[in-house]
């Protein structure tokens, strides 16, 4: 069962208005952090419910992009599946990652939303307007965020973070058919 979403007070409201970009990390924020090897062929579990609630974002103007220290195969076709717009994989600076994207875009940190899971995710709350964890983030990475979602990584916390930004730009009624 879907978690209940809190009300926005109205900063975060205003903030989330502004998403023109949501960076998100893969491993431990997308996907449950496990890495799974079978003979030499990696396999990764994403949840679909993530992935409908980036479709509608996208499809709301917001652009994508995904920021990894990993990456593989199993990660570069669900980007793809997604039209995730910038893939960067076995990423050693991800403040650097993020700095490039947004200049590329011509977006800032307050049009600029990011979630993570791990100490090294730290740096694209740095770049962020808004930064939000899983529920089970680090406790450090949990402290900085502006929202703790309350389901986990891979189990529907990014789907979370779309509907509260979904929610935030007054269009979410009328993904979920409610008219409004």
């Amino acid at each position: 069962m879907a978690p209940e979403l809190p009300p926005l007070d109205p900063e975060a409201r205003e903030r989330l208005a502004r998403v023109g970009l949501f960076v998100l990390d893969v491993d431990g924020t997308l996907t449950d952090g496990k890495v799974v090897y079978v003979g030499q062929e990696e396999r990764q579990a994403f949840c679909v419910h993530d992935g409908q609630g980036l479709a509608w974002l996208r499809k709301a103007g917001v652009k994508l992009a995904w920021i990894t220290g990993r990456g593989g195969e199993p990660t570069q076709r669900r980007a793809q599946e997604l039209g995730v717009e910038f893939l960067e994989v076995r990423c050693k600076d991800k403040a650097a990652a993020l700095a490039g994207i947004q200049a590329e875009l011509g977006i800032d940190a307050s049009q600029t939303l990011a979630m993570g899971d791990d100490l090294p995710d730290l740096a694209l709350a740095a770049g962020a307007g808004y930064f939000a964890a899983p529920a089970n983030a680090r406790a450090e990475v949990r402290a900085r965020a502006d929202y703790v979602a309350a389901a986990g990584s891979g189990a529907g916390a990014v789907r979370e973070v779309c509907e509260l930004c979904l929610r935030a730009k007054g269009v979410w009624d009328s993904i979920a058919g409610t008219g409004g």
